[in-house]
């Protein structure tokens, strides 16, 4: 699978143009995929420096993507500043509506093919329902 994955809020906690610190489960979670073969691509905002620091940041915690902010390694952006239209099957965002569920979740949800309407019906199936006066 195609999966594009967002730096800032997604991978690590909102600090732009800093890198804050990482969100749980993240890079554990992303070379799992990897070595399961999904195709991951960086897809964020940061350009120039800022988007070398993220892409090390990750190459340090041992998360290499296929590409970063374009389709394949090797296409070329127009002037390196531009934005391209990913192709993806999935995109991980934190600025998905209804926000970003956690890493765990995520995975669940990639490894079973599981949709995200899936995904929160089986986790509230598996909290216990609290009995009571209004319940």
């Amino acid at each position: 699978m195609i999966i594009a994955v967002d730096f800032d809020g997604t991978i690590v906690e909102h600090k732009y143009p800093e890198i804050g610190k990482e969100i749980p489960f993240a890079t554990a979670t992303l070379k799992m995929l990897i070595k399961e073969r999904h195709q991951l691509i960086l897809w964020t905002v940061r350009r120039g420096p800022l988007l070398e620091e993220a892409v090390k940041w990750c190459k340090e915690r041992g998360v290499e993507f296929y590409a970063v902010n374009k389709n394949f390694p090797e296409e070329h952006v127009a002037d390196g500043k531009g934005y391209c239209k990913i192709d993806a099957e999935l995109f991980i965002d934190d600025r998905n509506i209804g926000g970003i569920p956690d890493w765990g979740m995520i995975y669940d949800m990639v490894k079973n093919n599981k949709t995200w309407k899936e995904a929160l019906a089986e986790g509230n199936d598996n909290k216990k329902k609290k009995k009571g006066w209004f319940w």
